[in-house]
């Protein structure tokens, strides 16, 4: 428990001074949180009430049996209590008072609980079989234009404004569907959706005002929930991009903490050193590992603090609420070694414990492939820490592929050698199936940026995200080559708005001899032209493909060394094959199919993916400059 915490007050049946007239709360409860509830759900119930001096009351709970308040926690603020509520299994869905009593004073709020959809807990998530779409709704598509900017929230739209918020929306989003669908995704990742009332900035969703409620310039909880339901009819899941480690100034809660440690404070504004190692080096000091969980992220982002229990088990229900009111498959946490390491464990494993299957990826940004296994869950550490999480990002594998294929340099260790060395690694890692593999996102360069504008390289590393072990991630516009509108402008350069999001609007992709390479008609429907649609199709035929091809979600990979900016690798099972050549280099390349007899001996009669035609491969087959040759086998 919490040091700030004052004590527990007895749920009690009313109060000395006897029954009282019970009153409707009216404005007397400003809040309760979780918003409702369920039957048959495994996560306990805690409810966060907010009330003016509403600490002194007693509380219970009316409408139905199997229902009961079992104990009423103060905070260091009169303004909350922290009710927890026991559900029985034979309890009834209905609507029940939550009464609150003091000193012949009586008023009720009531409070929804729900059944809970058959099979809710055995839901599937996304794995290996995925391709996961990313997307920063504001950039991507206008659905709505009446909700640009609302009278509720401060920051109002301008299109014009790097840092300013465009005017994407859920139903933007929803209006894509089909296109999402048909090129290959079978995910959506949209970036925060929930309320960020920042004054500016506000347009990423990170520095969240409200967890229960979607930003109204993207749309309603209740279109959240039918988004995610649309998405499910098209075969697309969703997952939720949730932040625990810090709020945003603007959040309610920043006016009146519940408790005093609710999040870390210091005498004067401290950020984050941003030194994971802490989190594992032997040698750390308690001190720099305090700076690197406790230190704010910036400004404008309050670091909260989980080591409070209360905080804890608000993040625990927040998640699972979203989870089972809009029906989601999958969370990604954001600044994942930014929170205390053993109460995010602890919120793991309860996700885990109300949905087994349920997958949760971290953002675990570092180079350091070990520091990066630490945070697998079921991963070996000396120390005895699990993470629970099952699945990470794969950002050393970013860097290589990325470095590597920018570069014509043939220097040790340099080119198409940095991806044979990253995946080198591959045995510090617990559940490679459980890597979510990507060559850019919101937060750094563009592809396309850096592969310096080559539309031969940039379709290599999409080659190699359809067939690379791990769960593939695209950013919004990567199948086109989007690149930055103005790199200096930072991350505000790098998330351009979608062609067709806004009808009637016209944007050039890239321009490749001064042509432009895509527009808009005046329905506001996306035309590929040119560059753009080469590179959308073969984007669309690679995940097409990858689709149904077990091999690639769940096989074996064996690679093969080169230092000529050269780079092979097989994908492999007991009845199936990938082969997949890598020629980086400017000239011409006779692949040295001799030198993989230990696989291709039995390999014959192959299809090239990208063309569907028939292809023998041998020491005698050429593959061009900047080009990727990928065949099919049957054993």
């Amino acid at each position: 428990m919490s040091s700030a915490i004052i004590g527990a007050v007895s749920c009690g049946n009313g109060n000395a001074s006897g029954p009282a007239p019970v009153q409707d709360a009216g404005e007397r409860i400003t809040r309760v949180e979780p918003l409702s509830w369920w039957t048959g759900m495994n996560t306990p119930l805690q409810l966060l009430v907010q009330g003016e001096n509403i600490s002194g009351y007693d509380v219970r709970i009316e409408g139905g049996k199997g229902v009961k308040v079992s104990q009423v926690h103060v905070a260091d603020s009169p303004n909350y209590l922290f009710v927890d509520v026991e559900i029985a299994s034979a309890a009834a869905p209905g609507t029940y008072s939550l009464v609150f009593s003091r000193d012949g004073d009586s008023f009720s709020y009531p409070y929804q609980i729900n059944a809970r959809t058959e099979g809710s807990a055995s839901r599937g998530s996304f794995t290996a079989a995925d391709m996961i779409y990313l997307i920063m709704p504001d950039r991507f598509a206008n659905g709505d234009p009446s909700n640009d900017s609302t009278e509720d929230t401060a920051e109002k739209a301008d299109r014009e404004a790097f840092f300013g918020r465009h005017g994407g929306d859920i139903q933007g989003i929803i209006d894509h569907l089909d296109y999402i669908s048909d090129l290959g995704a079978t995910v959506i990742w949209p970036t925060p959706l929930l309320l960020d009332n920042e004054p500016e900035g506000s347009y990423h969703g990170y520095a969240c005002s409200d967890y229960y409620r979607i930003d109204p310039r993207f749309g309603s909880n209740e279109l959240y929930r039918d988004f995610v339901s649309k998405a499910h009819g098209k075969g697309l899941k969703v997952i939720m991009d949730i932040v625990t480690n810090h709020c945003g100034t603007a959040h309610w809660w920043m006016e009146d903490l519940p408790f005093k440690d609710w999040v870390h404070l210091f005498p004067e504004y401290t950020g984050t050193n941003v030194c994971f190692s802490t989190n594992m080096d032997p040698n750390a000091s308690k001190y720099d590992l305090n700076l690197q969980e406790s230190g704010w992220f910036v400004p404008s982002m309050p670091d909260m603090n989980l080591d409070n229990p209360y905080v804890l088990r608000y993040f625990i229900q927040w998640a699972v609420w979203w989870a089972e009111y809009a029906g989601l498959d999958g969370f990604r946490v954001d600044t994942y070694p930014y929170n205390e390491k053993v109460p995010m464990s602890r919120w793991c494993a309860a996700v885990r414990a109300e949905y087994p299957d349920f997958n949760i990826v971290g953002e675990c940004w570092t180079s350091s492939i070990p520091q990066l296994a630490y945070w697998q869950g079921g991963n070996g550490n000396k120390d005895g820490f699990d993470s629970h999480l099952p699945s990470i990002m794969d950002f050393p594998l970013q860097e290589a592929i990325c470095r590597g294929l920018s570069t014509d340099s043939q220097a040790w260790g340099e080119g198409m050698v940095r991806v044979y060395d990253c995946l080198s690694n591959d045995f510090v890692y617990h559940d490679l199936s459980r890597m979510m593999i990507f060559t850019g996102n919101h937060d750094m360069d563009r592809t396309g940026d850096v592969l310096r504008h080559n539309a031969d390289r940039h379709k290599i590393a999409l080659a190699m995200m359809a067939t690379m072990r791990g769960i593939p991630q695209i950013f919004y516009g990567d199948e086109m080559m989007f690149v930055s509108k103005d790199r200096s402008q930072g991350h505000g350069g790098l998330r351009v708005d979608f062609p067709g999001g806004w009808s009637g609007d016209a944007m050039d992709l890239f321009s490749h001899k001064g042509r432009a390479e895509a527009s808009v008609n005046t329905d506001g429907k996306p035309v590929r032209k040119g560059f753009a649609a080469d590179m959308h199709d073969y984007v669309q035929t690679l995940f097409q493909w990858r689709k149904g091809k077990k091999v690639i979600h769940d096989g074996k990979t064996l690679h093969f060394l080169s230092r000529d900016n050269t780079y092979a690798y097989f994908r492999y099972d007991d009845t199936d094959a990938v082969f997949v050549f890598i020629n980086n280099s400017r000239g011409k390349k006779h692949i040295p199919w001799s030198h993989y007899a230990e696989i291709a001996s039995g390999l014959h009669a192959g299809r090239n993916v990208v063309t569907g035609e028939p292809v023998e491969v041998s020491d005698s087959t050429v593959v061009g400059p900047r080009q990727v040759l990928i065949v099919e086998y049957a054993k």
